[in-house]
């Protein structure tokens, strides 16, 4: 199969007559692996994974909506977080989960392109939200009096709007740069799911237009966003400096490290692959990053965000005590 696909690829570079008659009507994924032995150790791995990440935000947004105690700004965009994470690895995970299932996963051109966009919106929507929540937590630690005022229901709903339509409009953009350009092979794509960087490879006419829309939309979105957040993590900080008492300090400290983890590990990898002027060609560093924003950060952060908070405690051991 692998000599095949590779002389396939080899003659399709070699024949740009044969190449400019034909347009790509589906593309392959090679996934995360070829080998049959470790495919089926990572198809259990990610199916658990992917189970759990669906079973923590799930809770989290039952508890949300279920606990009066929880209707709270903080709490209001922990679950539109988790809504996220579920759609997250729902648009990336099945994909990943049928290349280590049958070796190669055959995805039409359409469905590709469907895959990026939803992809995109959720990358774009994840980097207004978290810059929210950093604001909602500058508001109540610097400005506690005003709280109530600045983070009234209506301006958590528009923040939570605005991060939505954000990351919509920004990938109708860059997916309409991405599907009008011409795929005329070869249609093998070093990855788990269509991804910009990959689809850029592979195209066949000039994409510096689409690679500059690319970079531009990056900085925009991903250094805007990540400036926002540092900012309000940085006065967060210089306040907390300031309480005089010491557990106050450790309380406000030790929440705002787990945040600032995730953040962290969120944003350095999607700048490292999407805010840079040029494709990435070390394709399979790319998927082992892609891996940790996809699959790792949605699982970890409803234990970071909410599980090990005590309000989120005491609601799950109600439920638990319930039932």
């Amino acid at each position: 199969m692998e000599r095949s696909l590779e002389m396939t690829t080899r003659h399709m570079e070699r024949s740009p007559e044969l190449a400019n008659m034909t347009r790509v009507q589906q593309f392959i994924l090679l996934g995360l692996s070829t080998r049959l032995d470790m495919r089926n150790a990572l198809f259990v791995v990610f199916l658990t994974l992917y189970l759990l990440t669906l079973l923590e935000n799930t809770l989290i947004i039952y508890l949300i909506c279920s606990h009066s105690e929880l209707h709270k700004p903080m709490y209001f965009f922990l679950g539109n977080l988790s809504c996220l994470e579920m759609c997250y690895v729902s648009v990336t995970m099945p994909s990943l989960l049928m290349g280590l299932w049958n070796g190669l996963y055959y995805i039409p051109f359409i469905a590709c392109m469907t895959q990026l966009f939803f992809f995109i919106v959720l990358v774009g929507t994840e980097c207004i939200l978290l810059a929210s929540m950093a604001y909602d937590r500058y508001v109540a630690i610097c400005r506690p009096l005003h709280y109530p005022v600045l983070m009234r229901p209506q301006v958590c709903l528009g923040l939570a709007m605005t991060s939505w339509l954000g990351g919509l409009l920004v990938s109708m953009v860059k997916t309409t740069c991405i599907a009008t350009l011409s795929y005329c092979g070869p249609n093998v794509i070093n990855h788990f799911f269509c991804d910009v960087s990959p689809l850029l490879n592979l195209s066949c006419t000039h994409v510096t237009l689409t690679e500059l829309v690319d970079f531009i939309s990056a900085i925009v979105i991903l250094w805007g966003c990540f400036l926002t957040t540092m900012a309000s993590y940085v006065a967060i900080g210089r306040a907390v400096l300031l309480m005089p008492s010491t557990t106050a300090r450790y309380k406000a400290f030790s929440t705002c490290a787990s945040h600032l983890v995730v953040v962290g590990i969120f944003y350095s990898v999607t700048i490292f692959i999407y805010a840079r002027p040029k494709r990435i060609e070390a394709m399979d560093l790319n998927k082992v990053l892609s891996v940790i924003y996809t699959v790792v950060t949605p699982m970890c952060n409803p234990v970071i965000y909410c599980l090990r908070n005590k309000e989120v405690q005491v609601a799950l051991h109600r439920t638990m005590h319930w039932s």
